[in-house]
């Protein structure tokens, strides 16, 4: 197997570096080498959060360089936008269709970007779900990151891994059953 990469982007408080823990559990699981970089900048703040994975027979380093990623999932929309230099250009990008202010735009410093899931589309091949909307539908919102896990899970094409296991895994156990329909309402969802 060639090594693949994935980007993982959102806003402090999403799930991204969860969301990263499954997978890397997974891949490990597997029996793949698997490199993690995680970048919490100002997180706790509703800063930008992003974690590449790198993983394969052989991986030396967890850095992903600019359009090398083969998955980026976006946690809000404007993240996506942020890192597609570093999507490849036949790679794909699994968006979440939510916009989450920033400290700048909730300030009224800037106005939040129209136009970011077209600019990807134009670029890309996208998949933008309503992930926040489907948690809410499961009963907490908080769950939109497995979602997007179960849409990404697709796209891996990895489907000789348990995933159901991982999550049981690696979740707090008073969450799992709520992550577990969330995995399988994302996979559902593209």
């Amino acid at each position: 197997m060639n090594n693949k990469s994935v980007i993982l982007c959102g806003v402090g408080g999403q799930g991204a570096i969860l969301t990263a823990k499954i997978l890397v559990n997974g891949l490990i699981s597997a029996g793949y080498d698997v490199k993690m970089s995680e970048v919490h900048g100002m997180s706790q703040r509703g800063g930008s959060v992003s974690t590449q994975v790198h993983f394969g027979e052989k991986v030396y380093s967890p850095v992903i360089g600019k359009g090398a990623a083969d998955i980026l999932v976006a946690f809000e929309k404007m993240e996506a936008v942020r890192y597609s230099d570093y999507l490849k250009p036949d790679g794909i990008a699994i968006i979440n269709d939510f916009a989450m202010e920033s400290a700048t735009t909730a300030a009224g410093l800037a106005e939040y970007p129209e136009g970011c899931l077209e600019a990807m589309k134009s670029k890309f091949n996208c998949f933008a779900i309503n992930a926040a909307g489907i948690a809410e539908k499961l009963g907490n919102t908080k769950c939109m990151n497995v979602v997007l896990f179960g849409a990404m899970s697709k796209y891996l094409g990895m489907d000789d891994i348990d995933w159901v296991k991982v999550i049981r895994e690696t979740v707090p156990a008073k969450f799992v059953e709520m992550n577990l329909a969330a995995y399988e309402a994302g996979k559902n969802a593209v």
